[in-house]
């Protein structure tokens, strides 16, 4: 199973791949929206996606939209990855097509039971 992190912090990112990695996970790795739109375009398939939502150039909620345009990857689990526990931004996250929610700071138990639970 393949998974898309996108996430402008390199730390996080390499964090996420870590923990999915050691769970026998492919990943791919992108620095914000418009990377991982380009990745997205590249034909690699993607089980799941995993997106920040403030990065610069293109937001999180910008490249899930983006992403939802493409029949490819209308359907594939998308989980917003954030500091923001607001409402209205998950809200936003869900009319743009986001399937879940993950709140930074998160544990690696968390972050696998949801990815289990949405793409396998």
């Amino acid at each position: 199973m393949t998974i898309l992190v996108i996430d402008d912090s390199a730390a996080i990112r390499q964090s996420i791949t870590y923990i999915l990695q050691q769970e026998g996970y492919t990943t791919v790795e992108a620095s914000d929206g418009l990377e991982g739109l380009a990745k997205l375009d590249g034909g690699d398939k993607f089980d799941c996606i995993i997106t920040d939502v403030n990065m610069p150039n293109m937001d999180g909620i910008s490249f899930i939209r983006k992403a939802r345009e493409n029949p490819k990857f209308k359907f594939t689990p998308i989980l917003v990855l954030t500091t923001e526990s607001q409402g209205s931004k998950m809200n936003e996250g869900k009319e743009a097509g986001a399937t879940g929610w993950i709140v930074k700071p998160f544990s690696a138990d968390k972050l696998l039971a949801v990815v289990k639970k949405v793409a396998e």
